[in-house]
């Protein structure tokens, strides 16, 4: 018998849900054993629900093409298959928060891509590299929930991976004020250019939320676990704009930021690739070995020769110059569907199983 963990995908038929199962192909800890889906895809092989819906340069592993689809509805059924799930369903916003929950009920632990409990006010929300530590609300979670192994942890949006883990490597210098415009993939939208044809050649100034998320979720992420409650980071103040561009993998930042305490840009780039987080330390199986990697050259990070830096894990910066209204700018680039999306959550999984939150049931 494996000694793998065995996972069971939460709306696996999806663009998230396909990225889920294409990562996981021969990962080391983890085992792909259930898929669920909407009731439309129950009881068809997930070859068939897919069909030629298969949006992933790589091929459909074999190892699920039989997989027998079941009804995402039908939860003590999936929960008693697997030991833990990964969720990427595509519902409402009320809909994915009950679900989420009757599933953590089942003492199944729900590592989660969707956006629903993102606030809820004991569930993790969390870079492994950033704030690790916050996985520690799990405790005060599962009194709520009167769960003993069950739980949900989240991961943030996609777009604040392409600049929060600067903002982290340089929090000594005490970053105060920051404008962000963050350039966004169409795969974002769970789309690529065959299903949205009018993103080609085309820009569309309107992501519909992704603003407020990229403004509040980093001082989540770059809050404090204190007395089992986050407590928000109170700086730095961040406002950001959010662009749609025909680019089918891929988020740019464009950054502008203030400190109180003046840094060199010979210390600003030092931070950046001298930083290491927790997942770097335990070497974890999805960690990137290096997180953050600074690039001299005037015209990089480019999305088609950047974006699959450290398999997509990893953050690439450049451009780093003073601002004459601000103290500095930079260009970061991040996987949106990768780093900001489905490895996200493997890599939360990977050190919630490595803090001993995740076992087999």
């Amino acid at each position: 018998m494996s000694e793998k963990l065995k996972v069971g995908i939460l709306g696996g038929t999806g663009m998230v849900g396909q990225r889920f199962i294409s990562l996981l192909e021969n990962h080391p800890w983890f085992e792909v054993v259930t898929i669920a889906a909407s009731p439309r895809s129950a009881g068809k092989t997930y070859e068939e629900a897919v069909g030629g819906r298969w949006k992933m340069t790589t091929p459909m592993p074999e190892a699920v093409k039989k997989i027998v689809v079941m009804n995402v509805n039908e939860v003590e059924q999936v929960a008693n298959s697997v030991d833990f799930v990964f969720s990427a369903v595509d519902m409402t916003k009320e809909e994915i928060k009950a679900i989420e929950e009757a599933y953590a009920k089942t003492e199944t632990p729900v590592v989660s891509n969707n956006s629903a409990h993102r606030w809820t006010p004991d569930v993790p929300m969390v870079v492994p590299e950033i704030n690790p530590e916050h996985m520690g609300i799990i405790e005060k979670q599962r009194e709520r929930l009167g769960t003993k192994r069950g739980f949900i942890a989240v991961k943030p949006n996609c777009s604040i991976q392409s600049y929060t883990p600067a903002l982290k490597a340089w929090e000594e210098f005490e970053p105060y004020e920051v404008v962000a415009t963050t350039y966004q993939a169409i795969s974002g939208a769970g789309k690529n250019f065959q299903d949205w044809p009018e993103m080609v050649e085309n820009i569309i100034p309107y992501i519909g939320g992704e603003e407020e998320k990229s403004e509040r979720e980093p001082l989540r992420v770059l809050g404090e676990l204190v007395d089992g409650e986050i407590k928000l980071a109170k700086e730095p103040v961040i406002t950001c704009q959010c662009i749609r561009v025909p680019v089918l993998n891929g988020h740019t930042a464009a950054v502008f930021i203030k400190f109180r305490k003046k840094p060199t840009r010979e210390q600003l780039i030092e931070k950046l690739v001298s930083y290491r987080g927790v997942p770097q330390k335990l070497g974890l199986p999805s960690a990137p070995e290096q997180f953050i990697r600074y690039m001299e050259e005037d015209n990089r990070p480019q999305v088609k020769l950047d974006v699959d830096y450290e398999r997509g894990m990893g953050v690439s910066i450049g451009r780093l110059r003073p601002d004459h209204v601000y103290d500095w700018k930079f260009v970061g680039l991040s996987h949106n569907t990768v780093r900001g999306a489905a490895g996200g959550a493997v890599l939360c999984a990977e050190l919630l199983k490595a803090q001993g939150y995740i076992v087999k049931k």
